[in-house]
Parts: structure tokens; C-alpha cells; sequence
């Protein structure tokens, strides 16, 4: 097994960069979608549940969206009160609203943000703004692409303050006479302000009735970008970062990316990424466990916060490294790992697989992400872990089982205490109609 992985992670490191962003799938130019009905049971936590389930995947034209209904009865015939316990709980029912893909002139998706990122990902990279199934939120994620210039825009939770990320990029040599030059033309130059306006998000305990809060925590950053090679069967480019948190440090990130299309029905890209870290700073701040770690209590008094740990942050040199796998635009596999150099179970691990509609009988969704990795598949209070595996007797039947590793609040008199990890198994059939 430590082979296994060691060869994996070597292959992730010998690749190079984009942000190794996934392949869009593309828009639908008519009507088309899934709706299945799913009916089983959930255990959450040792608690068991009947299950109806509603969850339509809908596209019309450039539109898309998704839901997620669900009536959960215990075997007592009580409706979990947790799926309907807030106040907007009628929009945590609307999985995503989208207009067009990433990558497109112009793109928003409303709702849940999975694996969110901006620019290079110095700063917002796999941002997840739900860290659970009871604590889901709703945001948007907004991009305008234009030949000469750009932004893109990121929210995660519109129910109250949150994590918040806005890059504009231009390329100058498109202003100049240099425009007509090849590859070299599309050099990018972006800016970048992202941050938490949280009421915890820079709160540090330094013991009993010792409590320091700054507020909101913001980070600036610059980014420029180099194409090298730009084919229709390959492209390369070169990137520095440079970012700096408010108050506390700041450090420079330099890589390369590729995306190569020329194996037919295979896409491969990905990136390589050298991290020069200062005292206080760390890299790609808002991450996948970030709504978890920005504020973790430990008793009604005491708590740690992600503050915290960046203030105890100190230099070094890092690395990250990423590679994902298409495969005709449907199964795709994503695979990153980041660290500092030469200290022994401080790295972060991110995997994705996903199979679409391409297999003929399977279905397969699946993301993990961990930090501090030491025995990598080993699920912890550091790891989130969301998969779901389908088996298809019949075209319009699905029979599945989905498994998260997750977190709740843990609240006592009416205050958050701590998190709990929430483990939630969901078998169930559902019959599809598809369009």
C-alpha cells in the first residue's frame, strides 16, 4: 500500500498547472435532464430514517439546476426536525442554480459551492462553503470572461457573513501593438481581495478571560500569468502569486500548468506549484475544511480558531502538486497534495473520482479531502469524506448506497460547543426518468 501511494503521489508531483481546472461539461442546447425518486433509509449517526428523496438534475439551454428534497421519518414516526430547523431551509432545497459553465463568457451558479477556487487558488482553493449535510449554505460563484479582461466572484453563504473573493485580471499586451503576437498576447494580470467578515473569523483564545478579536481577516494578492505553448493539443503556463494576510504574514507561490488533448478521448492536465511561505501565512487560506476549522469551541469558554493556527504559522518552503484525468468529458479524476518540504505529516490530500453516465451499469461520485495526512484513507476529525456508489439493473432504476463523513454543531443551550463528526449511510432505489 505505501508503494501504491508513494507511486501516485509522484505521478501527482511530476505534472504541472493550470489551476489543473476541471474539464466543463457541455451545455445542454435544448431541453434535458434526470429526475429520479429515491426511496430507502438514511442512518445518521445510529439513528435510523425512512427515505423519500426528490432530487431532478434539469437543463434548459444555458440554464441548469438542481435540487434536493428530502422527508426523512424516524421509526417512530417523527419527521427529523434537523432538515427543516432554519430559516431559509427552503433554499437549502435548491442544490445549485447555474447559467452556463465555468470557462464561459459569462457564468453564476447560486447555492452550494463545492470545490470553489479563484484564480490560481494562492487564496480560495477547493473552497466548500457547507461543511455538512444539516449545515449547508448558499452562496454564488460568478465569472465574466472577456477577450481583454475578466473577474471572477466568489460568496459562500448568503444566510450571514461569510468568506468572500473577488479577482480582476486584464492582459496589457492586448492594449498594445504587441496584441497580434502569438501566445505571449494572452499574458494575465490579476488582483485579488478575499475575506472572511465572519464575527469569529479572527477571534484567538490566549486563555481564561484572555480573548483577542480583530473582526473580519482579509487577504490581498497579485498573480501574473505566462503562456508558453498554446496548441489545441497542448497548452503550458507559467504563474507567480503573491499574497499577504491582513495583519499577519504573507508569501509567493510560482508554477506551471498543462492541459493536454491530444489522446483522443482522454484529457490530461494539471499543475506543479513551489510555495515560499513567510512567519504567519499559509496557503490557500480558505479551503475545503475552512467553514469548519475558521472556529472550533472546546467547552463553553475555551475554543481554537484557524486564527490561531496562522498565528503560529512559521516559514518555510512548500509544494503542491495536481493532476486530473478526463475521460469524454464524463469520468474524471482528480488527485492534489500539498506540503512543506521535509516535515512529516503536515501535508493536505485531495481526491475526486467521478463517472457519469459512461459506464454502462455503475455510477460513481466520490470527493475526500484531508489534512495533516499520515495514514492517508484513515477518516479522522481532519478529513471530510463524501461518496456515493450506483448500480444500474435497469436503465431507470438506480440502486445505491451513499456514505459522508462529515460535521455538526454540537449545541447546548442554545450555543455552539464544539463540532461532533457526523457519519451519515444513505442505501436507497430510485427510479429515473430521463429527458
Amino acid at each position: 500500500m505505501k508503494t501504491t501511494i508513494a507511486t501516485l503521489l509522484s505521478l501527482t508531483l511530476a505534472s504541472g498547472i493550470l489551476p489543473a481546472q476541471r474539464p466543463p461539461v457541455p451545455a445542454a442546447q435544448g431541453s434535458s435532464g434526470t429526475i429520479p425518486l429515491g426511496i430507502g433509509g438514511t442512518i445518521i449517526d445510529g439513528q435510523t430514517y425512512y427515505l423519500v428523496n426528490l432530487a431532478p438534475e434539469l437543463a434548459f439551454g444555458k440554464l441548469g439546476f438542481g435540487l434536493d428534497l428530502n422527508l426523512r421519518v424516524s421509526t417512530d414516526g417523527k419527521i427529523r426536525k434537523e432538515d427543516f430547523d432554519q430559516g431559509y431551509d427552503y433554499l437549502r432545497m435548491i442544490r445549485y442554480v447555474r447559467w452556463a459553465q465555468k470557462g464561459d463568457p459569462f457564468y453564476i451558479r447560486l447555492g452550494q459551492l463545492d470545490y470553489s477556487r479563484i484564480g490560481h487558488g494562492s487564496i480560495i482553493y477547493n473552497y466548500n462553503n457547507s461543511p455538512s449535510y444539516d449545515l449547508r449554505k448558499v452562496g454564488v460563484a460568478l465569472d465574466v470572461n472577456m477577450e481583454k479582461f475578466g473577474a471572477e466572484m466568489l460568496y459562500g453563504d448568503f444566510g450571514g457573513a461569510g468568506v468572500f473573493g473577488l479577482r480582476g485580471y486584464v492582459k496589457p499586451l492586448k492594449f498594445t501593438t504587441f496584441a497580434k503576437l502569438p501566445v505571449v498576447n494572452n499574458m494575465e494580470v490579476g488582483a485579488t481581495f478575499a475575506a472572511d467578515f465572519h464575527e469569529n473569523a479572527n477571534r484567538r483564545y490566549l486563555g481564561p478571560g484572555n480573548i483577542i478579536d480583530d473582526g473580519s481577516l482579509s487577504i490581498t494578492g497579485l498573480d501574473v500569468g505566462l503562456p508558453i505553448i498554446d496548441y489545441p493539443i497542448f497548452k503550458t503556463a507559467l504563474y507567480f502569486d503573491f499574497a499577504a494576510i491582513g495583519g499577519y504574514g504573507s508569501g509567493a507561490m510560482t508554477g506551471i500548468t498543462f492541459n493536454f488533448s491530444g489522446l483522443g478521448l482522454v484529457t490530461l492536465s494539471g499543475k506543479y506549484e513551489r510555495q515560499f511561505l513567510g512567519d504567519q501565512f499559509i496557503p490557500a487560506y480558505f479551503d475545503a475544511l475552512y467553514e469548519r476549522d475558521r472556529f472550533i469551541p472546546l467547552d463553553s469558554v475555551a475554543f481554537t480558531s484557524k486564527a490561531m493556527v496562522l498565528e503560529n504559522a512559521t516559514g518555510s518552503e512548500g509544494y503542491y502538486g495536481e493532476v486530473v484525468l478526463d475521460f469524454l468529458g464524463t469520468i474524471s479524476v482528480v488527485g492534489g497534495y500539498s506540503s512543506p518540504v521535509g516535515v512529516r505529516n503536515a501535508g493536505t490530500i485531495h481526491l475526486e473520482l467521478i463517472t457519469g453516465n459512461v459506464l454502462p451499469v455503475v455510477q460513481i461520485s466520490a470527493g475526500y479531502d484531508k489534512r495533516n495526512v499520515g495514514s492517508v484513507f484513515k477518516v479522522d476529525n481532519n478529513s471530510v469524506l463524501n461518496a456515493e456508489v450506483g448500480y444500474k439493473p435497469y436503465p431507470f432504476m438506480i440502486v445505491s448506497i451513499m456514505y459522508q463523513w462529515t460535521f455538526a454543531e454540537r449545541i447546548v443551550n442554545d450555543q455552539v460547543v464544539g463540532y461532533d463528526t457526523q457519519k451519515r449511510v444513505e442505501p436507497k432505489v430510485s427510479f429515473v426518468y430521463s429527458f
